[in-house]
């Protein structure tokens, strides 16, 4: 049995959390901005990738990036040479940037990462290798040497 980092354990919990659309928005989502010093932020529709990462580590006790921007995180912990169970994953896309943690990977080779804003809601999303720009992994913190669990997910088509 694969125990979760701590950051992960805050994070699965989380899954089914959505945006509100409209005018109101999801408390949660806001509390994650103010987790990691953003609370000028006061939306659910700004991409909060890096907010919902960025809450469950400094929730887990672990400074996080503090910025909203995913590729802040290519320069955040130790950079890894390859995947490892709970450790943050950067992506390249279309527009920007995404950013999540690793959780798995599915039988084609695609991995398996638990995100915020993955569809507007946290969830997991089987995303391809190719689109990786980074691996990052907590200062201080061991890095589990257990292989990625296989498992499935529905592709991610969105992370805006």
């Amino acid at each position: 049995m694969i125990i979760d980092p701590q950051w992960l354990a805050i994070a699965r919990p989380l899954v089914g959390l959505e945006e509100i659309p409209g005018p109101q928005h999801a408390p949660e989502i806001l509390a994650m901005w103010r987790a990691i010093k953003r609370s000028g932020i006061q939306s659910d529709e700004v991409p909060w990738c890096a907010a919902f990462v960025g809450a469950c580590l400094e929730r887990a006790g672990i400074r996080s990036s503090r910025f909203e921007s995913a590729a802040s995180y290519l320069k955040w912990g130790v950079r890894l040479d390859g995947p490892a169970h709970g450790c943050i994953v950067v992506f390249s896309r279309e527009g920007g940037g995404h950013v999540g943690f690793v959780v798995g990977r599915d039988e084609g080779g695609k991995l398996l990462v638990l995100g915020g804003n993955q569809g507007d809601s946290v969830s997991v999303k089987a995303f391809p290798q190719g689109r990786v720009t980074g691996y990052r992994w907590p200062v201080d913190v061991h890095i589990p040497s257990v292989p990625l669990q296989i498992g499935s997910a529905e592709t991610s088509q969105s992370e805006a």
